[in-house]
Parts: C-alpha cells; structure tokens; sequence
C-alpha cells in the first residue's frame, strides 16, 4: 500500500493566529512564502549594520518622496508574506498602519544577503518577480557586489547586473548613490 504524501499549506490568516496563539514564538522570526513557514536566521552584526546603513542613506535622499520600511511585510497574496531586509514604498497618509504594503505600492526591495544568500536568490527572488515587484537588490556580503535585478517577468527578471565600489547605482526616483557608500 502506498501512502500519497501531501504538504501543507498555510494562509496568511492561519499564519497570524499560529503566532497568536503561541504555536510561533515572538522571539523566533518567520516568514510566509508559498504557504511554507520559513524560520529566518539570527542577524548577525554585519547584516544588521548594513540594514542601518541602508535605511539611514535611504531616508536621508528620500525622506519627501517614499517610505522606507524595514524588516516588516509585504503581503504579496494569500500565501506570501516576506519580510525583505528593506523595502522602499510609495508614500501614503496613513503609513501603512491600515494594512501591509502590497506589491503595487513597492519601489524598490533590498536584501541583505550573507547566510541567506541562497535562500533570497532561489525562494525570495522568484517570488519577487512573480508579484511584479519593479526592482530587488541583493547586498552580496560574500562578494562585496550589488546584485541588480528589474523587469519582472512570471517568475524571473529580464535585465540583472552586477555593480562593485566605484559604480554609482540609480535608485528609484531618479536619484543616483554610490555603491561604497552602501557597502562600506
């Protein structure tokens, strides 16, 4: 006799109430991608350096013309909710305090990748692309490089490059930074 094997998978609203009631701990961090509930790693100094870097150039050179948001969700669909390192989002009046960014309301995603490089490349990144987010780059702490991607298509980005300190790197909103100011 063979038995079918099946995965199961979860909602957003049933990911909620597992953190609700305690089946996920609020020390522990999730995300929800595809229904499949990802542990996600410790942040180590580095990573949470970077991210601070990054948020403090980014609402230094774009604090009138969007939001920046950083390590909360994007409520992709009904199964997704990544929780992207930074995300750069459309201003609205209300901050997003009545309901989580969608992918319409993304510029720009930043990851920043050292153990999760793999991770963000193949699970993230598609996911990305899928949703029709314009633009995602991926800090590569291993190379010291900026991986560009843009033009989603299904679960792919047609135009990819690969900038290094002493490139300058166009930013959404028609603004230009220095790719050693975001590695360091």
């Amino acid at each position: 006799m063979t038995v079918q094997v099946e995965r199961q998978l979860f909602t957003v609203e049933e990911y909620y109430k597992m953190a609700e009631v305690g089946i996920l701990k609020p020390t522990e961090r999730f995300e929800l991608i595809k229904g499949e509930i990802y542990k996600m790693s410790p942040i180590n100094s580095q990573h949470a350096g970077h991210v601070t870097r990054l948020n403090t150039l980014l609402n230094r050179l774009l604090s009138e013309k969007a939001i920046i948001s950083v390590q909360n969700p994007i409520h992709i669909n009904n199964f997704s909710e990544p929780e992207p390192d930074i995300a750069v989002l459309k201003p609205v009046d209300h901050f997003y305090i009545e309901r989580h960014p969608q992918p319409e309301d993304v510029l720009l995603i930043i990851e920043i990748s050292d153990t999760s490089l793999r991770h963000d490349r193949q699970v993230k990144l598609p996911l990305y692309a899928e949703a029709g987010i314009p633009e995602v780059w991926i800090l590569n702490l291993l190379e010291n490089a900026i991986e560009i991607y843009r033009n989603p298509a299904r679960q792919s980005y047609q135009a990819t490059q690969i900038v290094k300190s002493g490139e300058k790197i166009a930013i959404p909103l028609g603004l230009y930074l220095e790719v050693k100011d975001i590695i360091g």
